[in-house]
């Protein structure tokens, strides 16, 4: 018997994915799919990309009248790291997102999408996220979804809206699911442009 079988349950080692930071406290684990919702919700997509490595890839509907603008984007991230895909079909927006994390080329998939999910095809993004890594980091997707968001099967939600004071550019974060940590909401301040995000507030829980 080999003695592995042996040792109790806490002796043996945690598995721990490796996460992109965009702040203190605030993580996001490689490998899965999470969703973001609220107003909001790209400026969240683009403080993701300014914490990661190499190419994004941003994939929208094609008949959707507010795209990406390059010049609102440089505060955030280089707009040259990003790879537009504008799909002419509502269902090709899945499609494309998970052949592009089963394909592992880009750290960072982000879907634009009307409304939330079902479970099974966010589980088939999550097993896609996970085999994307096989000759390498695995990568990344990230829903955007309107209102209050509500994919099934997600590995983490969270909405952001503005919260701007006079000349200062705030957001309310708010993480409203996570597979093992609480709900949580954070005040952020963006000092400037392509700086750190700094925290305003300490943490605190969001009431359900």
């Amino acid at each position: 018997m080999s003695t592995h079988a042996l040792h109790p349950p806490s002796h043996r080692p945690l598995h721990h994915r490796h996460q992109v930071s965009i702040c203190d406290g605030i993580a996001l684990d490689y490998g899965r799919t999470h969703e973001v919702c609220g107003p909001a919700r790209r400026s969240f997509a683009l403080w993701l990309a300014a914490a990661t490595a190499g190419p994004v890839l941003w994939i929208s509907p094609a008949w959707e009248v507010d795209q990406l603008n390059p010049d609102g984007m440089m505060n955030f991230a280089c707009p040259s790291r990003f790879l537009f895909l504008h799909t002419a079909r509502q269902d090709d927006l899945l499609w494309a997102t998970e052949e592009a994390l089963r394909a592992g080329q880009v750290p960072l998939v982000v879907t634009d999408l009307r409304a939330p999910p079902a479970l099974k095809p966010v589980r088939r993004l999550h097993l896609a996220a996970q085999s994307g890594g096989r000759h390498g980091p695995q990568p990344l997707g990230l829903l955007l979804t309107p209102g209050t968001g509500g994919a099934a099967g997600i590995e983490s939600r969270w909405h952001l809206a503005p919260d701007h004071r006079d000349q200062q550019r705030r957001w309310l974060l708010q993480r409203l699911r996570a597979r093992t940590l609480p709900p949580r909401s954070w005040q952020l301040h963006h000092p400037a442009p392509r700086a750190g995000l700094e925290v305003i507030h300490r943490p605190t829980a969001v009431r359900s």
